[in-house]
């Protein structure tokens, strides 16, 4: 059902956070297909482009909310969306970026898609705990294996961080390849909740790495020659780089990677605050939450890539390059709220509100990080469920 053709009930309401919890609860019900949580709404558009499939890193985190939702048609949803992906899964164990229900075929992205099988990882776990199923999890054991296994071929051996190409993550069309800050710190996520080894190994160097500046240096030679290129040469030390790889780094301002990182445990509470002021300054100019690039990688700079301007789609403030999710926003709630900052949690958590609620509920894809227009895709999926998510997190403190 289009939005155009809703009721304006919900935007009459006096209470923008109550509202939207209804009207999110509502466009999950909506984009919950045969075999799972869609990108949008499916529809003419967002058959055109591609968004009425079963993504992988949405679908997963749809399916994380909606098995913390209480309502049990979303929590069947939440189930069907991760069996959906396992049957796609590839023989070598990689989860792909979407699945076709029309076609009934799966998609694996140019140079590969890392974090849908992150996601997926982390979306089994939390839902078979959140419904209390350890059976449903038992029933995907072998393909949890293989992807774990899969996980495995791409970690550094002796850096034990995940190495992946290029745009290959939900910044699809960003130039961050080598060590990405966005995929360690889920994959340091997934190594707690699966216990697997080296865990404090991706800790340690996870924040060597991502933030250099330290007096301390590792003892492996490698690591310590990769820090060597960056540790004079960057501009925000308040944040963690974007990624690094032998000859390049990313010190752009990764809003999302830096939030994972809080909210994934890999931040001491020193650094934590100073991340969150860091974002929070950022985005005082804002039309909503939040920019995902705190300055965003202009033509002229080394780290532009032809692909960044097809369509002018990435241009500095727009898309991945500056440009305001909302789905984002939701996880900037949660690391506020995880962080104790309640007020500051509650005051975002309405903005948020109001940003899905522009265009009468139309859940907007993105915004121009300037001038606030809305672009993208409507009826996004993953919007409705990081503000359910949120909400959550401010309740009871928690993290998905």
């Amino acid at each position: 059902m289009s939005n155009r053709s809703r009721p304006p009930t919900a935007a009459q309401d006096d209470d923008p956070v109550a509202a939207c919890t209804r009207e999110a609860l509502r466009l999950m019900h909506e984009n919950l297909g045969p075999h799972g949580f869609l990108a949008a709404s499916p529809g003419a558009g967002a058959r055109s482009r591609g968004y009425d499939r079963v993504f992988g890193r949405d679908a997963a985190i749809c399916a994380i909310a909606a098995a913390r939702s209480g309502d049990a048609k979303l929590a069947a949803g939440a189930k069907r969306s991760l069996r959906t992906l396992a049957a796609h899964q590839a023989k070598n164990g990689q989860i792909p970026k979407y699945v076709d229900p029309e076609t009934d075929s799966a998609d694996f992205w140019y140079l590969g898609c890392i974090d849908a099988t992150l996601w997926w990882l982390i979306a089994v776990r939390r839902v078979a705990q959140h419904l209390g199923e350890p059976a449903f999890e038992q029933r995907l054991k072998g393909r949890i294996k293989r992807a774990l296994d899969w996980l495995a071929c791409q970690e550094h051996q002796q850096i034990f961080l995940l190495q992946q190409n290029e745009a290959s993550d939900w910044a699809d069309i960003m130039p961050r390849s080598g060590f990405v800050l966005y995929s360690n710190a889920l994959w340091h996520l997934v190594k707690r909740l699966y216990r697997l080894p080296h865990a404090e190994d991706t800790h340690h160097h996870f924040n060597f790495l991502f933030h250099p500046y330290s007096g301390h240096l590792p003892e492996y030679r490698r690591l310590r020659l990769l820090m060597h290129y960056v540790r004079n040469r960057t501009r925000n030390r308040d944040l963690y780089l974007s990624f690094v790889n032998l000859g390049q780094w990313g010190d752009e301002g990764d809003v999302f990677g830096n939030l994972l990182a809080l909210l994934c445990g890999l931040a001491d509470d020193h650094r934590a605050n100073r991340i969150l002021r860091a974002v929070a300054h950022n985005q005082a100019d804002a039309a909503h939450p939040v920019r995902v690039s705190c300055t965003p990688i202009a033509r002229d700079h080394p780290l532009w890539r032809t692909y960044m301007g097809r369509h002018r789609q990435n241009m500095e403030y727009r898309y991945h390059n500056g440009g305001i999710w909302p789905f984002v926003g939701g996880f900037w709630v949660m690391a506020l709220a995880v962080a104790g900052k309640d007020r500051q949690a509650a005051a975002e958590l309405e903005k948020l509100a109001r940003a899905n609620a522009v265009g009468n509920w139309e859940f907007n894809e993105w915004f121009n990080g300037q001038s606030g227009r809305p672009e993208g895709m409507p009826r996004q999926t993953w919007n409705a469920a990081t503000f359910l998510l949120a909400q959550q997190s401010m309740r009871d403190g928690s993290f998905l």
